[in-house]
């Protein structure tokens, strides 16, 4: 079984683990019987050890405070984009702690967070890949065989820090993670969609923590990506939490706002949350009992309507979504054909109808809504088995990538939209005399400048020979894999001399802050384009009078004393227009000054080729 691979969903509230054989996609059980992992870490204060799965793989009840739930939500974030949940988590999350090299900068620190447990510290990564770790031993204890592979699942608007996450988790855990498969386009795999010959489908992905709302086109086995939107801040957490806030209202209602609801108290709310969610899938009510101690029992009942009413908003959100990627896609709710539904929260029969409504188009439900993804990621895991060969994926790059330039503009190199996998090159060069190392900035965004994009990350090409300005020729490629995830390398073309970055970035984007992005670099484009172009007049100033003024070094008293001085003048009077903002006032004083300065340059390739022949 050297060969298998697996397939994983690493979910916010479950995780599920799957293969694929002649007979099609499985999920694989735990050695017990158990379908799904209940994706919680819990801290053995006594032993020091982390244990998964939470009381309902028979182990004693934990402590709240050292039991980590929805930890997916944390991968890949720092502190500030995590400033909500804070109050409602039990854990505490602490800013994690990177130590710089002697050659790193304030771009390459990653402000992301630990979760500290009896004053332990835990990277996200290292919660989830204990999830990951027990998902592995139950393929393992089926196929009785060590599993080494495996493709997981994330959510389409993962960023590539949360993907960068999500991998190192996998590595943590053991695993060879082959492929990072974007949660709705495994949804559709598990449906063997795959074999319609002309198809647009939208996969709704509700699940425990995130939402996504994809469309594909699908033409002979081939899945292509027109459009993804979607919140990776909208769940059935978020759903639970509407459910425990109704229920602390009512409970201080009844009891007096005096009552205290410690994080023992929440987390026991924040079970019967999920209970009554789940219950309400199938029953039009749901009770709930809970003993607050000092004789106090709190008993409540919730309608299927006051839940409906209650989370509404939430489903408004999603359908929101729903509508941004269709204009994205360029069509209109008839151009799609099917909708697939995804993740625990499509349960609910209210939910169901507002998707099926918003589409008015047939909805898939023959599998199970919690397992179609981890399905999904064991039909890919064949595919790169060689199991099958008649289908090919084919995703979006979310946000435009690019380098910083000299003056702080970007140079694009990647476009948002573009299917992925892709790859970009292009050349560029030093501005300065003797330069033997050359910083490059990654950034991502759509606006036009280095300071209202993302930075991703920055690294150096160092050991250039000392070239004059301008000579070395350094070929700069972006490569986006098949999984999203960005590498950039640069090679100087005349020494040989090459580096290269597997690109973490700074912090996870929110899919708001995307939006954002996508949105400014629209608004803001003709004013960032006059800005660009500001800037790149500004550095030729720099590097044409320069050139002018070493040619006239080289040249001496051959070159005409009167021409001579009248291009010092001129050289005087751009270098005084760097601070100007009238882009074509400038470029026309270069003009000037390069038809002035033309034959300097004939005199200084006259001369040079004289001494190349004289030395041959």
């Amino acid at each position: 079984m050297s060969d298998l691979v697996i397939g994983i969903d690493l979910g916010t509230s479950n995780s599920l683990v799957a293969f694929c054989d002649q007979r099609g996609p499985q999920i694989i059980p735990a050695p017990d019987g158990r379908r799904i992992l209940p994706s919680v870490v819990s801290l053995d204060a006594l032993q020091g050890k982390l244990t998964v799965g939470g009381p309902q793989t028979g182990q004693a009840a934990q402590p709240a405070e050292l039991t980590v739930y929805s930890v997916k939500r944390l991968m890949g974030r720092g502190l500030d984009d995590l400033r909500d949940e804070l109050a409602y988590l039990p854990y505490r999350l602490v800013p994690h702690n990177v130590q710089p090299g002697p050659s790193d900068d304030s771009a390459t620190v990653i402000p992301m967070v630990d979760v500290e447990l009896a004053g332990q510290r835990f990277t996200p990564q290292q919660l989830s890949a204990v999830i990951l770790s027990e998902l592995k031993s139950w393929a393992e204890a089926h196929f009785r065989s060590p599993v080494t592979r495996a493709v997981i699942t994330v959510p389409a608007y993962f960023d590539d820090a949360q993907r960068q996450a999500t991998r190192d988790a996998g590595r943590i855990a053991g695993l060879e993670v082959l492929r990072i498969l974007s949660e709705p386009t495994a949804a559709a795999m598990a449906y063997g969609l795959e074999r319609l010959e002309d198809a647009t489908i939208a996969v709704y992905d509700l699940g425990g923590g995130t939402f996504d709302l994809s469309i594909l086109r699908i033409e002979k086995g081939v899945f292509r990506v027109l459009a993804t939107h979607g919140d990776t801040h909208l769940g059935g957490d978020d759903f639970d939490r509407m459910i425990v806030d109704h229920f602390e209202q009512d409970i201080r209602r009844q009891f007096g706002n005096g009552i205290d609801l410690d994080p023992t108290n929440r987390q026991a709310l924040r079970g019967f949350a999920q209970q009554v969610r789940l219950k309400l899938s199938e029953a039009t009510q749901a009770t709930v009992e809970i003993d607050l101690g000092e004789d106090r029992i709190y008993r409540a009942r919730l309608t299927d309507e006051q839940f409906e009413a209650m989370v509404q908003p939430l489903v408004t959100r999603t359908l929101k979504c729903c509508t941004a990627a269709m204009r994205d896609a360029k069509l209109e709710p008839a151009g799609v054909e099917r909708v697939v539904l995804a993740g625990g929260m499509t349960h609910p029969p209210g939910s169901r109808r507002q998707v099926a409504e918003h589409f008015n188009c047939e909805i898939y439900t023959a599998l199970n809504p919690m397992e179609v993804v981890a399905l999904g990621a064991a039909v890919q895991a064949s595919i790169l088995m060689g199991g099958r060969r008649d289908t090919l994926l084919l995703d979006v790059v979310p946000l435009s990538l690019g380098i910083e330039t000299m003056g702080g503009a970007v140079a694009h190199m990647i476009a948002r939209g573009s299917t992925i996998p892709c790859h970009a090159s292009s050349l560029f060069s030093t501005s300065v005399d003797g330069q033997t190392s050359v910083s490059i900035q990654v950034v991502q965004g759509e606006r036009q400048l280095v300071k209202d994009c993302r930075s991703l990350g920055r690294f150096v090409l160092g050991g250039l020979p000392p070239m004059p300005g301008g000579i070395p020729k350094i070929m700069v490629s972006f490569l986006v894999d098949a999984s999203g995830i960005l590498g950039v390398f640069a090679t100087e073309q005349r020494s040989g001399v090459k580096t290269s970055i597997q690109v973490v970035p700074s912090y996870g984007l929110s899919r708001a802050e995307v939006t954002k992005m996508v949105k400014q670099g629209a608004q803001n484009l003709p004013a960032d384009l006059m800005e660009h172009w500001l800037i790149d007049l500004r550095n030729q100033i720099r590097m044409d009078t320069a050139a002018i003024e070493k040619a006239l070094a080289s040249v001496g008293d051959a070159f005409d004393a009167g021409a001579r001085q009248e291009l010092l003048d001129i050289i005087d009077g751009i270098r005084g227009m760097e601070t100007w903002t009238d882009a074509q006032a400038i470029q026309r004083a270069l003009q000037y000054m390069n038809r002035k300065s033309q034959p300097l340059a004939e005199l200084a390739i006259t001369r040079s080729l004289r001494e190349a022949a004289g030395q041959r």
